[in-house]
Formats: C-alpha cells, sequence, structure tokens
C-alpha cells in the first residue's frame, strides 16, 4: 500500500517536473519515487565500495602533494 508524504519543491523544480512527467506519460510520484530508488541504490553501492576499500592504505594529503610535486606532475 502507498504513502502519503508532503515534499516542497522549488517552483521551477516543481514544473520541470510537471513537465517531464507529461512528456513521460507517468505521474509525478512515479518519478518523484524512481528517483529516491536510484538515490538509494547509488548510497548502497557507495557504502559497499567503502567497504570493500576499508583496508587499504591511506596516505595524508601532505604526503599526495608531496609526491605529485616529486613527480612533475604539479
Amino acid at each position: 500500500m502507498n504513502r502519503r508524504s508532503t515534499v516542497y519543491f522549488e517552483p521551477e523544480l516543481h514544473r520541470a517536473l510537471k513537465v517531464k512527467a507529461a512528456h513521460a506519460q507517468r505521474s509525478v510520484s512515479d518519478l518523484v519515487n524512481d528517483a529516491v530508488r536510484a538515490a538509494l541504490r547509488e548510497d548502497e553501492q557507495d557504502l559497499r565500495t567503502f567497504a570493500e576499500r576499508a583496508s587499504e592504505p591511506t596516505i595524508s594529503y601532505e604526503a599526495l602533494l608531496g609526491d605529485l610535486k616529486r613527480s612533475g606532475k604539479i
């Protein structure tokens, strides 16, 4: 069962969303649900990637700059 929620859009964003929904012959709710799902999938991917890379060695920003200078890249 779907749940109702109130979302406040900036006027220009709301207008663009309504135009896109009409053009795609879909509801604004469908477009918003798809966008939220995509954002949550991206977050899940990011968290998985962070976990996979947690054991990689780290380098400080200062050390990175030093390496770039030594190699002539900056």
